[in-house]
């Protein structure tokens, strides 16, 4: 049968205006190819973005010009002593004259700005925030302000993504699938995990899980990954020695317990990370201070830290994003409770302010960094309780990594699958899985929003909490059409048909006798008795609807009916031939499309 809505208006009809080309959708294998291209960009920028930060931390903390970082080992202190305070101070005022300058997206930890323009914009991300968001990060990050680099490297991604799609001029959810690819694919080149960028992307921000969405960010993952370690080698993020998390039984029920204790202490540090970070955003652009003078004085604050660090422990530890400590926690360095509590501390409060007061850079590294220091030091304190039951600070700090990322993200598989990679230890993942749940559950239970959505959510433009699939898209349309209709000829007399129907309830097929013509909605037309004494059906009646099947469902219905501009669509039984009068089962309007929203979020 025809699926097409009729192509010739009724004669009476004014000639359409012209139309704007619509939006190019391309089959999956090309989304593929152009995913490819977006993830050799993204594992690309990820290099770039990795040697800028060398460069500027070298300038920035000994005056040197060098592109040599290795970012898990400890540097020595600054030959600036306590000048080394101010170097956040500069770096920062660089930063915000750079994002109020060209790019005030590019202000914060990035995601939520990414995710605003997938369920706000379209999926539209300005091509220069790229630009501005690596370098203001870079300098963020390279001049010491608390922040992660995968922040940066997800918008950088995405941005490129959408920039992508858009100058394709793609359909609205391919350029979402692009930017969604772009980013994961930065994630996965950053931290070396393939797998954790898939789900980051797929978790946090696909609105739609299928195979036309899944794929390309799957490819764009792979091979920004394959990209990375083509320059910068194979080696997991961060190195977990040799016997440094026991193998012991199959399963160790105190690490059980613990783990499970854990993941209710990071569920309270993840929501207090939230609550503070957006106070702290809130405190600093309510303060109506200059944007300058905000970056002084929480950067300065940020640099009096660090310093205070280094004359106690002997390193910097809370600058940047501190993957030397967390490296040296894993590995089992001597730490105590008392220190390794100050650094959790020290890293939430830096960290809230340097976004707050204007710095560009991300929160998984700073939620990696607390998680390691406030799991090392409760598994100190089990192994103090509980001596011989195998229960290390290392196993509990790596426990805690994934516990506060999932707890503050609310993505748990992202969590628990970038710890696994990252270490490549497989005796984590029992209590790393139980310590992630537990997390998420105790931070929801103090607040829905996690550390993405709560900026979105306090713009007044939240995103959904749970974004889970519309199983009402898999209804057959006969669950869903209204049966209450009338089948009219379009040559009848508007007056002789208000006498035949009632206007409330019943929708109004047109037909000329063989075909079926158009449709009325007498709802929407205003009542003229002078007017409607002379017209036809046919006079006011609209042919801008589509022919559904009987055996079709709901998504089926709506896809068509979005790419053809259309909100109406009439339903018949299947036919071989051209659907005639007779073959009429039922109409699918708005109004039944927003009941079948309804009756599957509250029914």
């Amino acid at each position: 049968m025809s699926v097409e809505s009729p192509s010739v208006p009724s004669a009476a009809s004014p000639a359409p205006e012209a139309e704007a080309p619509p939006d190019r959708e391309m089959s999956l294998p090309i989304m593929l190819v152009l995913a490819l291209v977006v993830g050799i960009v993204a594992g690309l920028g990820a290099i770039v973005f990795k040697y800028l930060i060398a460069f500027i931390y070298n300038l920035a903390f000994y005056g040197e010009l060098s592109l040599h970082l290795e970012p898990n080992a400890y540097g020595a202190p600054s030959p600036w002593g306590m000048g080394i305070i101010l170097v956040p101070v500069i770096g920062g005022l660089v930063v915000v004259w750079l994002v109020r300058s060209f790019a005030p997206e590019a202000k914060g930890h990035g995601v939520p700005e990414v995710m605003y323009a997938i369920y706000h914009q379209n999926g539209n991300v300005r091509g220069v925030v790229a630009l501005v968001k690596s370098l203001a990060s870079a300098i963020s990050i390279g001049t010491g302000a608390s922040v992660g680099r995968e922040g940066p490297i997800i918008q950088i991604g995405s941005s490129f993504g959408s920039t992508f799609g858009r100058a394709l001029g793609l359909v609205r959810h391919q350029k979402i699938t692009l930017l969604s690819a772009g980013a994961g694919a930065g994630i996965a080149a950053t931290f070396n995990t393939p797998l954790g960028g898939v789900l980051f992307a797929s978790e946090v921000l696909l609105p739609e899980i299928s195979a036309r969405t899944f794929l390309p960010v799957v490819v764009a993952t792979a091979t920004s990954t394959y990209v990375f370690r083509l320059a910068m080698g194979i080696e997991s993020a961060f190195i977990v020695p040799l016997g440094g998390l026991p193998e012991g039984a199959a399963v160790n029920g105190a690490e059980l317990l613990l783990a499970a204790i854990l993941g209710a202490v990071m569920g309270v540090a993840a929501w207090a990370f939230v609550k503070l970070l957006a106070k702290s955003e809130d405190v600093f652009e309510q303060s109506n201070l200059n944007p300058y003078v905000q970056n002084v004085i929480g950067m300065t604050a940020v640099g009096v830290m660090g310093y205070l660090f280094l004359s106690w422990t002997g390193h910097y530890h809370i600058y940047s994003v501190g993957y030397a400590t967390i490296q040296d926690i894993i590995s089992g360095a001597d730490m105590t409770v008392a220190v390794l509590i100050m650094l959790f501390v020290g890293k939430l409060v830096a960290t809230c302010l340097s976004l707050g007061a204007g710095a560009s850079g991300g929160i998984f590294s700073p939620s990696l960094f607390m998680g390691a220091a406030l799991g090392g030091a409760v598994g100190l304190i089990g192994n103090t309780v509980l001596p011989g039951a195998g229960l290390t600070m290392e196993t509990f700090a790596i426990i805690g990594m994934g516990a506060m990322v999932g707890g503050a993200t609310s993505a748990a598989m992202t969590a628990i699958v970038m710890i696994f990679e990252m270490t490549r230890d497989y005796e984590i993942i029992l209590p790393l899985v139980l310590a992630v749940a537990i997390a998420i559950g105790v931070r929801r239970s103090l607040t829905l929003a996690d550390i993405y959505t709560i900026k979105l959510r306090n713009r007044g433009r939240p995103i959904p909490t749970d974004r889970t699939t519309n199983m009402f898209m898999v209804q057959p349309v006969t669950e869903v059409m209204s049966k209450t209709f009338e089948i009219l000829p379009g040559a009848m007399t508007v007056s002789e048909a208000l006498k035949r129907i009632d206007v409330e309830t019943s929708r109004v097929i047109l037909t000329d006798g063989n075909r079926i013509t158009g449709f009325v909605r007498f709802g929407t037309i205003p009542y003229r008795a002078d007017r409607f004494a002379t017209q036809t059906l046919d006079d006011i009646g609209s042919s801008e609807f589509i022919l559904a099947s009987t055996v079709h469902n709901l998504n089926t219905v709506i896809t068509r009916m979005n790419r053809r501009n259309r909100s109406y669509a009439i339903v018949v039984s299947e036919t071989r031939g051209v659907p005639r009068p007779e073959d009429i089962a039922g109409v699918i309007s708005r109004e039944e499309l927003a009941n079948a929203v309804v009756r599957n979020h509250y029914g």
